[in-house]
């Protein structure tokens, strides 16, 4: 899809929560700098990683927001362009704190906000150890980044009528619940010995893709859109059922690329995904069909390497290619096919109006028809 047709562009969503973000950057900086001028760095941190994003949230909350009645040149859509910034701030909390959970080395292409603050300790030649300093100072950045997140969030609901404002919030504050439970569930998924049932492990593997991420990612920033333009119980239910299907293959297709993605476009070391041992449905699929195929090679290569921080960028090489080898991922993609047809069916059968209705369609292809 051309940059001039993305939906995240057109009347200008993504140029206008990136003036937003912008803005909670610029306040960043001076709060912080006001507090203790050596805090600078905290606040170069935070406006580096708001400086870059797809902004695919906040775009599914805009335009559901038009789906649903949504008036452009009004406040209320300044207010929903603020939950859309909203929504990019707490992307943004969770970024800092996943990646140091993670032990991530990167992010979109940059040192990952803990590796940066370790370098920096050793640069300074500061006391203590390095590690434990990044890893502190990125949850403070991710705790700096939750405090803007709500800030923005209250001064866009305000100006709503308090129905929609007592609806709005609700969704919010189960989004972020449910997010940090999902990455609980998905650092014990990551932490249980393996398990020899494929099914299990791909059930558990879906749970975790629905709370940590399939919610977040698409099915809430449609609810509240929705809420914020008032919409009854019957509209949020379709919003759900459009969006869980849709955000489930989004992180399908993350997960895809996270072992098979060109590390030039996700910005992501190739094989991040094999080191950190993540039990996706790919790796649950690749379990079973090696298992069908009485491949013992491959099943102990998958059991004795996966979740190896030492693998190599050959040996990540090596598993990917045995994963591949197995037909998962053409599983994978068929998967991801039926669960973006589902939900692209279902927004074709809403009597929104065309214009919403196509960009939130294109939306759709976008979030799961990409390289990064």
């Amino acid at each position: 899809m051309s940059e001039t047709t993305s939906p995240t562009r057109t009347g200008d969503v993504r140029g206008r929560v990136d003036a937003l973000l912008a803005e909670h950057a610029e306040r960043v900086r001076r709060e912080v700098t006001a507090v203790a001028p050596q805090a600078g760095p905290l606040a170069d941190s935070v406006a580096a990683l708001l400086s870059s994003g797809k902004r695919l949230r906040a775009s599914y909350a805009y335009w559901s927001w038009r789906a649903h009645g949504g008036v452009p040149g009004t406040p209320d859509e300044d207010a929903v362009l603020r939950v859309g910034a909203s929504l990019e701030l707490f992307h943004a909390a969770a970024l800092f704190h996943d990646d140091v959970i993670d032990d991530s080395d990167t992010r979109r292409g940059r040192p990952a906000a803990h590796r940066e603050f370790a370098a920096a300790h050793r640069r300074d030649g500061l006391s203590g150890d390095d590690g434990r300093y990044g890893a502190s100072v990125a949850i403070l950045l991710g705790d700096l980044a939750l405090i803007a997140s709500d800030a923005e969030f209250a001064a866009a609901v305000a100006v709503l009528p308090a129905e929609a404002a007592r609806s709005t919030r609700t969704v919010f504050d189960e989004m972020r619940t449910e997010v940090t439970v999902g990455q609980y569930l998905d650092l014990l998924a990551q932490s249980q010995p393996w398990d020899d049932d494929a099914d299990r492990v791909e059930a558990r593997a879906r749970q975790v893709i629905r709370s940590k991420s399939a919610r977040y990612s698409v099915e809430h920033p449609m609810a509240l859109g929705a809420a914020m333009a008032g919409a009854d119980d019957e509209a949020l239910t379709a919003c759900r059922a459009i969006g869980l299907p849709l955000g489930e293959a989004f992180q399908l297709r993350d997960d895809l690329l996270g072992v098979f993605g060109d590390p030039a476009v996700t910005g992501k070391p190739a094989g991040d995904d094999l080191r950190e041992g993540k039990r996706t449905v790919l790796v649950a699929r690749a379990l079973r069909r090696a298992h069908e195929a009485g491949d013992a090679g491959t099943l102990e290569l998958l059991r004795s390497r996966l979740g190896d921080p030492a693998l190599s960028a050959s040996d990540a090489a090596r598993l990917a290619a045995a994963i591949s080898a197995t037909g998962a991922p053409d599983e994978v993609e068929k998967l991801i096919d039926s669960l973006a047809g589902s939900a692209l069916d279902l927004i074709e059968q809403r009597t929104w109006p065309a214009e919403a209705r196509a960009q939130l369609a294109a939306l759709a292809r976008q979030s799961v028809d990409r390289h990064s």
